[in-house]
């Protein structure tokens, strides 16, 4: 298993600044279209709140071997590339736990409109600095399903891992103008219960559920797929149901938990019309001591959305360091991925050679998988 790639940004690690958050785009004239964000308070780039939210944006012409800066977006953060209708839009964050905006670029990402109000992409206001509503995400999937667009949102209140992250949806009609918040809905939005936790696991600090997938069931329903984080459990995910066109979920200890390699970080779901099967991108742990593993990246498959499998192993740490030290040291992470023809092409949060732990990423690399179906 080769570990080639080619390398969109590197950030040096004398900054104390790291890269977070890639979104990957095929664009209908044949370019790449990539972004990514910056953490790690308090030398990252940061707003008038002392807030994390830079976003930069990189063209590629040549299939992903070279790549180019051809923007920054202030106020735009854990954001998610899309296309929709001719355009290109990014949804997301204003800021570390800020409000939900949107913009959109009709000239292949080179430039972007602004969400200065209500009527050009300031959908959801967040609170003043730290002030409920706190809104958070990833750049997970916006799916349009029945003439709607959905994407999983979190409003943690407060802003901090745990149980205070409370799952919501916002959606839209397809054929409504997206920068206009009048045409948005968000649904309720439902913490995190501990008390929920199944009795033959073992007890977890801080249970929270976060960075949902938005996926349509075999059976036609729509399901947020969050991951889990209840160390000392691991490779677990949730399942809230999405209802009455995004204004109401709903979740069901009982039946809402399964197993999910990989379900303690942030994955991507899509579904593959040609093999009917959702296909994931994900850090599933291979040693259970390692709760945080992120050194590993595999294919995961599944044709009911409930049990996955492993396909195939993409990414592993060749650096030569302990495995002890690989797990502390290395993240192939919050990758985010695309169909392209018989291809998957994916792009990772890396933190590989020379990184000072696993989740401050020192690279966003991109990567494409060739002829996937032959590995599923």
């Amino acid at each position: 298993m080769s570990l080639t790639w080619s390398e969109v940004k590197y950030q040096p690690e004398r900054s104390k600044t790291f890269l977070g958050s890639p979104s990957i785009l095929r664009l209908h004239d044949g370019a790449l279209l990539a972004s990514h964000d910056y953490f790690g308070l308090p030398n990252c780039p940061r707003n008038h709140e002392d807030e994390e939210s830079l976003t930069s944006i990189y063209r590629s012409d040549d299939d992903g071997a070279t790549w180019t800066n051809i923007t920054h977006i202030m106020n735009c953060y854990w954001s998610s590339l899309f296309t929709h209708r001719g355009s290109v839009y990014i949804l997301g964050c204003s800021q570390q736990y800020g409000s939900i905006v949107i913009r959109r670029s009709d000239d292949g990402g080179f430039t972007w409109t602004h969400p200065a109000d209500g009527q050009s992409g300031l959908l959801f206001r967040g609170g003043p600095f730290r002030q409920a509503p706190n809104y958070h995400c990833a750049p997970v999937p916006v799916l349009e399903h029945d003439g709607r667009i959905y994407k999983a949102f979190e409003d943690a209140d407060p802003p901090v891992h745990g149980p205070s992250f409370h799952s919501c949806v916002v959606s839209a009609p397809s054929d409504a103008d997206l920068l206009d918040a009048a045409n948005w809905t968000i649904s309720n939005k439902i913490p995190f219960d501990p008390a929920w936790i199944p009795g033959d696991w073992e007890s977890p600090a801080r249970p929270c559920w976060l960075e949902g997938n938005i996926a349509r069931a075999p059976n036609g329903e729509l399901w947020n797929i969050l991951r889990l984080n209840a160390s000392p459990m691991v490779n677990r995910a949730a399942i809230v149901k999405v209802e009455d066109e995004g204004r109401r979920i709903s979740f069901d200890p009982a039946s809402g938990f399964i197993k999910f390699p990989g379900g303690g970080t942030k994955f991507t779901i899509r579904y593959d019309q040609r093999t009917g099967v959702y296909l994931t991108l994900v850090n599933n742990v291979t040693n259970p001591a390692w709760t945080r593993q992120r050194n590993i990246l595999s294919l995961s498959v599944s044709e009911d959305l409930i049990n996955w499998r492993i396909a195939q192993t993409l990414m592993r740490d060749r650096s030569g360091l302990r495995p002890e030290d690989s797990a502390r040291l290395t993240g192939f992470q919050y990758v985010d991925w695309q169909f392209d023809g018989d291809d998957i092409i994916y792009l990772v949060r890396a933190a590989y050679r020379g990184a000072i732990r696993y989740h401050d990423s020192n690279r966003i690399i991109f990567r494409t998988l060739k002829d996937f179906r032959a590995r599923l």
